[in-house]
């Protein structure tokens, strides 16, 4: 049997029109419904690998996890943004968690409600020594926000490894797509090294290479 690397050469030697990325990615087999914490105290404590996701509130991290795990309508989406208000510990293959925690810049919760979420996000990221990755969601469609800079070098202060996920993809022609690749890049301020990952819940894009980042760190 060809191994994995002894596979892709083979299929470029032999000019294959082969999804090598569908082949080579991790197979998701189970997933389960989410622990629910708002304090440090309810986290799990099995210390499995943990991956943050992070965006606004309509940036479509429910429809990104659904997709990542290949489950309709596991995470559930919703019509009106703000809905995720606790942080959401999913555990996937009994392997690590994906943590999905409130969107942030969503107008229409109060000041109270958005400062609760912002310390209970802050005691997370802060503590949480299991806490491998963090994907930063932003809207491909758009400029990054004021409030992305903030979160994105908020991160950086605290040192963690970041991605940012570009999500609708898929809703920018190829046309626009050079313009917006040099906004989001400029906006952020991101090195080469570390650029973003397009993304799209239709075709799939960038699926791969998330789940390519997330097996880095498992054994």
């Amino acid at each position: 049997m060809l191994s994995s690397v002894n596979f892709r050469e083979f299929a470029n030697k032999s000019n294959l029109i082969y999804n090598l990325d569908v082949v080579m990615s991790m197979q998701i087999d189970k997933v389960e419904e989410p622990i629910i914490a708002i304090r440090i105290s309810q986290y799990p404590t099995n210390q499995k690998s943990e991956f943050l996701l992070l965006g606004r509130s309509n940036v479509g991290k429910s429809s990104f996890i659904n997709t990542l795990i290949e489950r309709k309508n596991f995470a559930r989406t919703s019509s009106k943004p703000g809905k995720t208000q606790t942080l959401n510990f999913y555990l996937v293959n009994d392997n690590f968690y994906l943590v999905d925690v409130p969107g942030y810049g969503y107008a229409s919760v109060s000041k109270d409600r958005q400062k609760k979420f912002g310390v209970m996000i802050e005691d997370y990221i802060a503590t949480r020594e299991n806490l491998k990755h963090v994907f930063l969601l932003i809207d491909y469609r758009h400029k990054p926000t004021e409030d992305d800079v903030l979160m994105y070098d908020f991160l950086k202060y605290y040192n963690l490894p970041v991605t940012i996920v570009a999500t609708k993809y898929d809703k920018v022609n190829k046309n626009g797509r050079q313009k917006q690749d040099k906004l989001i890049k400029d906006t952020l301020k991101l090195p080469e090294e570390n650029s973003f990952i397009p993304w799209s819940t239709i075709t799939k894009k960038g699926r791969t290479e998330v789940l390519d980042i997330i097996s880095s760190y498992l054994s």
